[in-house]
């Protein structure tokens, strides 16, 4: 996989956010992933509740870093309310707020092929790791 974004591009894992400050570590390890794969790319995430920062932070961030085209990237698997409505619309107002900069809302994680492929593999080739269940 190669990575041929421009310069002035940067990524937003945009996720849902939670009161638990653990929840957003996998969140945050894709975007350390990215870094890693790709040194010169800028990779931020986003929370839409709940979390710090939000999308408009974020945004703000990112220009003030000089970048004008951003790629958000909804980190949901399922496509519920969050990304079929409330998204689109934060990146509406987005648009709205700053007409000089290039918004692009991908769909969610987890319409991607890949993805799917991905999760079917790790749920049949996956050790057993026996964790205690409580009911």
């Amino acid at each position: 996989m190669t990575m041929n974004l421009k310069p002035e591009t940067a990524v937003i894992l945009f996720a849902h956010g939670s009161r638990d400050p653990l929840w957003r570590l996998p969140i945050d390890a894709v975007g350390l992933e990215m870094a890693r794969q790709w040194p010169g790319l800028s990779v931020a995430c986003a929370f839409l509740e709940l979390t710090t920062p939000d999308l408009p932070t974020t945004v703000e961030n990112l220009m003030m870093q000089g970048k004008t085209h951003l790629r958000i990237v909804p980190m949901f698997l399922g496509v519920g309310r969050h990304a079929r409505e409330d998204l689109p619309k934060l990146v509406d107002d987005l648009v709205q707020a700053y007409p000089q900069m290039h918004f692009e809302l991908l769909p969610s994680i987890g319409e991607h092929p890949a993805m799917t492929q991905l999760m079917a593999q790790i749920a049949a080739d996956a050790p057993v790791v026996h964790r205690p269940f409580k009911a």
